[in-house]
């Protein structure tokens, strides 16, 4: 079982920059890869960032890339995500979920997730 608790989202003005953290517990956080994925309103949850269990290997959707950066802490159990220069369309509600069957790379499917946060909403305006 891992337990999972986002924090740091809230309203931003667009242009600015919001880190976000998901404290993990459970299961050695250090042997899993994590993801970061959001559902914005009226729309399907999709893809943000991952990242493998030991920050080796960063993926990014394509909507975020230059714009958020993924990564951990292992002694923290934490997994974070930057996010600068927002937009209104980045508005969403954050997930951050873990992929206990994988180590060495991360994946983009939210199928491959296994666990998951309860979410940290973000609005960005205009």
């Amino acid at each position: 079982q891992v337990h999972m608790v986002e924090s740091g989202g809230g309203l931003v003005q667009a242009g600015g920059s919001l880190r976000l953290s998901c404290a993990a517990s459970g299961r050695t956080f250090s042997s899993y890869a994590m993801g970061w994925f959001r559902r914005a309103p009226g729309k399907e949850r999709e893809f943000v960032a991952a990242i493998s269990w030991n920050a080796g290997n960063t993926y990014y959707a394509d909507s975020v890339k230059g714009r958020f950066t993924i990564s951990r802490d292992n002694l923290k159990n934490t997994v974070y995500l930057q996010m600068n220069s927002l937009k209104p369309e980045d508005t969403a509600v954050y997930y951050c979920a873990a992929d206990t069957h994988r180590s060495y790379s991360a994946s983009y499917l939210q199928d491959e997730y296994d666990y998951w946060g309860q979410g940290t909403q973000v609005t960005v305006s205009s």
